[in-house]
């Protein structure tokens, strides 16, 4: 009968211990493989964040199915790393923690378009979107022995920056951005361009600063072939390119209108003083704007003003006398604009 009860207590520990053996492997097999999350949600990891504040983080954006499964990964997590992550519905509690402690991130879009003139909007633009001080966007980009690894100058940064959308990762450093502008400014370098810009007598460095002051010029993108033509009309006969953008580039971009005192400043880049180039960009330039620089149209024309119909088109002229009678269309339209606008009020 002891014999009996003996076995019979035996089995019944190795069931248990079998039952509970099953349940290890099968919480196992469940934390490792089984999707856990009921909604995707991506995730910003800042320096400083703890397992627990990552943790509460995942449960309140992705709801996970079990709670004890996502528990039972997490407590194995020791450190986060900051970065940027994406839970979708098809991950396991174990995948998501380990994806923040080895620092799987997701990448994100850096966006660089619109106006880009000033450095310290570039570096507004890019802290807002990546885990960076604007402070140190700056300072990467006066920073010579970085700049000089790249083949730049800091005077030449405004070339380096090609405005697109690339994916880099929300930690990425400066220098990695940078690297990032590089490989897209030599993509662009290709050798038909480089031909191109030898055909028009520029390096690419020039094409880029002649692009810089066209986009001054303009946005309107079909325009930019025709006014690059210009000022590449007014460089190959030797005619100052007298161009307005480069004299408010000589204010940092504080004045509204460029007026004949403007025109007077002692600056390299003052294209009313000095003939031919300014000496480095003066804003980023756009691929549409270097296009143009390459492609321009062909033309007599060496003069251009604002259309009266203010619709951000051109009027342009082969003459002085021509250019200064849209010149004056121009005026009285922005007279009768100013006058209107002055009843309405």
């Amino acid at each position: 009968m002891r014999k009996k009860s003996l076995k019979i207590f035996v089995l019944s520990v190795v069931l248990l211990a079998g039952i509970l053996l099953l349940h290890k492997i099968w919480q196992a097999y469940y934390d490792r493989r089984c999707p856990n999350f009921s909604q995707a949600a991506e995730l910003y990891v800042y320096p400083g964040a703890t397992p627990d504040s990552v943790k509460a983080l995942v449960s309140e954006k992705c709801w996970p199915t079990n709670g004890k499964s996502w528990s039972r990964a997490m407590a194995s997590v020791s450190s986060v790393r900051p970065g940027h992550y994406t839970v979708d519905k098809s991950c396991s509690s174990l995948y998501v923690a380990r994806m923040l402690s080895h620092g799987w991130q997701t990448p994100v879009n850096l966006v660089l378009s619109g106006t880009m003139r000033q450095q310290g909007a570039i570096a507004r633009k890019i802290s807002r979107q990546l885990l960076l001080d604007s402070l140190d966007v700056i300072c990467a980009m006066r920073d010579s022995a970085l700049l000089a690894s790249l083949d730049f100058t800091p005077d030449q940064v405004f070339a380096l920056f090609m405005p697109d959308t690339y994916q880099v990762y929300w930690t990425d450093s400066m220098p990695s951005v940078l690297k990032v502008q590089k490989a897209a400014y030599d993509a662009f370098w290709t050798q038909e361009n480089r031909e191109k810009a030898k055909k028009q007598g520029l390096t690419p460095l020039e094409v880029s600063i002649l692009a810089s002051i066209v986009n001054g010029e303009t946005n309107h993108e079909p325009e930019m072939p025709s006014i690059a033509g210009v000022y590449l009309n007014r460089l190959h006969i030797g005619m100052p390119l007298q161009a307005d953008p480069t004299v408010s580039y000589c204010f940092d971009y504080t004045i509204n209108r460029v007026l004949r005192k403007h025109t007077e400043v002692d600056s390299p880049f003052n294209t009313y003083m000095h003939v031919g180039l300014p000496p480095a960009p003066i804003c980023v330039p756009t691929k549409a704007a270097l296009q143009a620089v390459l492609d321009p149209d062909k033309h007599q024309y060496l003069f251009f003003c604002a259309s009266p119909a203010f619709d951000g088109t051109h009027l342009f002229a082969a003459t002085l006398s021509e250019h200064n009678r849209n010149a004056v269309a121009y005026q009285r339209a922005l007279d009768v604009r100013n006058r209107s606008k002055s009843v309405t009020r």
